[in-house]
């Protein structure tokens, strides 16, 4: 993973021109591995990432409701529910939130859900 985001850096930097920001995720014999690649070939690892144009928004949520030690499927629903006002708030980000969970033997679809059902499921939740 860390390989794969060096690689990508040196390109983004060496080819430029784009204005792009990539997650790079995945394992490896270190373990799970997260990484960001901007399009000045700029690389940063972090536990957390959030990309895009509506990225400040998806922040908000994320960073109110995470936690260290949080479980598999309280990390997906954050994620959901950061994508979710992210794609609402913003309308570059698209319709839909398409969840993956990276684990050691692989990607696990988790979910694939239209973002305005789920922000007007969750308006009616809070009635």
């Amino acid at each position: 993973v860390s390989t794969q985001s060096t690689g990508s850096s040196g390109i983004n930097a060496e080819y430029g021109g784009l204005s792009m920001g990539t997650m790079i995720c995945g394992w490896d014999k270190r373990g799970p591995g997260l990484y960001y690649v901007d399009s000045d070939g700029q690389r940063t690892t972090n536990y957390m990432f959030s990309v895009g144009s509506g990225s400040t928004y998806a922040y908000g949520v994320m960073d109110t409701g995470y936690r260290y030690d949080m479980s598999v499927e309280e990390a997906c629903e954050l994620g959901k529910k950061s994508i979710m006002h992210a794609g609402h708030r913003d309308a570059m980000s698209g319709g839909v939130v398409n969840l993956y969970h990276m684990r050691e033997d692989g990607w696990v679809k988790v979910s694939q859900t239209d973002i305005s059902q789920m922000y007007y499921q969750s308006l009616d939740e809070k009635k």
